[in-house]
């Protein structure tokens, strides 16, 4: 079985469960994804599956990608995906994978690029308490004294600073499937999922 798909964040909302609790969920649309190439230990030193999700115009995709979508003889896709599968035997390239293979109640690991919030001070990106409001204080959300004393004399490398914060490659593991809804493709994630609306996730099983 293959171990996961590429999907869509649209957004959050909130279901209430059988015993009447409300619980928070993300609604992903997963898929549908097309088989665009099936790698092999034979060939590639891997088994895996590699997955076109999402349309894009022909005259938007560069010659090596549209080389590869014609020799696959699939259409044109706008991401471009492996994940890893046990048995290549049940699939074939042009294979289309609905999100049946998810189901309630299981947990899944999502990866997802957070929103990006530029650079950003050490308030807002390490959450530092800053100084003073008062008295004369010069030094409000400023990180204060960086370096060390005689010894070592130096600023030590990774020391929390100001600089870009956000726009990063993120997973967030074991979210709990809370509802799965195969005719309109769209999957239901307990709790928050990095990203924007819109943003690209890849959800794998466990």
């Amino acid at each position: 079985m293959c171990k996961g798909m590429i999907g869509k964040k649209l957004g959050m909302t909130g279901l209430f469960t059988p015993d009447g609790s409300y619980v928070p969920v993300t609604v992903v649309k997963l898929g549908p994804c097309v088989v665009t190439q099936v790698k092999t230990e034979a060939t590639d030193g891997y088994n895996a599956l590699q997955l076109g999700f999402g349309d894009r115009k022909k005259s938007r995709v560069n010659k090596p990608l549209a080389g590869h979508f014609k020799k696959s003889g699939v259409d044109v896709f706008a991401y471009v995906r492996e994940f890893e599968v046990e048995n290549l035997d049940e699939y074939s390239v042009g294979q289309e994978i609905t999100l049946e293979m998810f189901g309630i109640g299981e947990l899944v690991d999502v990866t997802g690029t957070t929103k990006g919030r530029g650079f950003s001070g050490v308030m807002k990106r390490h959450g530092f308490h800053g100084g003073k409001a008062t008295h004369g204080s010069h030094s409000h959300r400023i990180p204060g004294s960086i370096g060390c004393s005689a010894w070592p004399a130096k600023v030590i490398k990774g020391k929390k600073m100001p600089g870009r914060y956000g726009c990063a490659r993120q997973t967030v593991r074991n979210l709990e499937v809370v509802d799965v809804r195969p005719e309109e493709n769209l999957i239901m994630i307990k709790g928050a999922i990095p990203g924007a609306k819109s943003g690209l996730l890849q959800i794998n099983k466990l």
